[in-house]
């Protein structure tokens, strides 16, 4: 079952703020202004009252449900979002987002709601982080002590362990933690480029520029990796032609 625009909404309707109190327990900071947001974007596209007014089914919510889980724990932007829901709505059947996940190409149901919730971001102890990683504890303290991870009460986030798994392969290489530092001065900087490109939405405070200057945000930083992986290959491309 696809999450299709054209598809048939079920009986019942919703306002605005009818969604925004389903959404509430697991999108609590979501807001009219970010559901507009969204429609703007083209994610999603409630019908409309004889007098203008915005009517959303439960396909709407349920894909607004869907765009809002990926982009908070995949930090995609939307683009990439909406170009993998464009393909469902076409009949295709996409494989996977970026990062791996696997979704099916159907409407949010339970067994979906469970995999995003298994790649929610998540608090671990040194311990987990070491089992799902694979790292030796000496890794773990590498890492730590280079700057590249840090824990919050003990705990570390879902960019740790992703971290931690990227530096057991490059352990393997021969690639230690003593030699990432320009990775984390590039991100750093990467980071600040990103700040100054979005600063004039940023200073608006209302709801919907800081919607916007999250997905601008996002979109960038996307950019950037994408310049980054191409320069790299374009150098290793030279070393199969010398």
């Amino acid at each position: 079952m696809a999450l299709a625009h054209s598809e048939r909404r079920g009986a019942s309707s919703l306002n605005i703020g009818e969604v925004l109190a389903s959404l509430a327990e697991e999108f609590p900071s979501m807001t009219a202004s970010k559901i507009r947001f969204l429609e703007e974007k083209g994610l999603i596209s409630p019908q409309r009252t004889p007098a203008g007014y915005r009517q959303y089914g439960e396909r709407d919510v349920e894909r607004l449900r869907f765009v809002l889980a990926l982009q908070r724990d995949q930090y995609l932007p939307l683009k990439v979002i909406k170009d993998y829901l464009d393909a469902i709505d076409r009949g295709e059947r996409p494989e996977s987002l970026p990062g791996g996940l696997t979704l099916a190409p159907r409407a949010v149901s339970d067994d979906v709601a469970n995999e995003l919730q298994a790649m929610r971001s998540r608090a671990l102890s040194e311990e987990q982080l070491r089992a799902e990683s694979g790292a030796s504890a000496s890794l773990v303290e590498s890492l730590r002590s280079y700057g590249l991870i840090s824990e919050e009460d003990g705990r570390y986030d879902e960019h740790a362990l992703q971290v931690a798994r990227a530096c057991v392969q490059l352990e393997s290489h021969g690639i230690e933690p003593r030699h990432l530092g320009p990775f984390r001065a590039a991100a750093e900087r990467e980071f600040g480029l990103v700040e100054r490109a979005v600063a004039p939405i940023a200073s608006r405070r209302d709801e919907a520029a800081r919607a916007r200057t999250a997905e601008a945000a996002r979109e960038i930083s996307d950019l950037c990796l994408t310049l980054h992986r191409a320069l790299v290959h374009g150098r290793i491309s030279r070393m199969e032609g010398s």
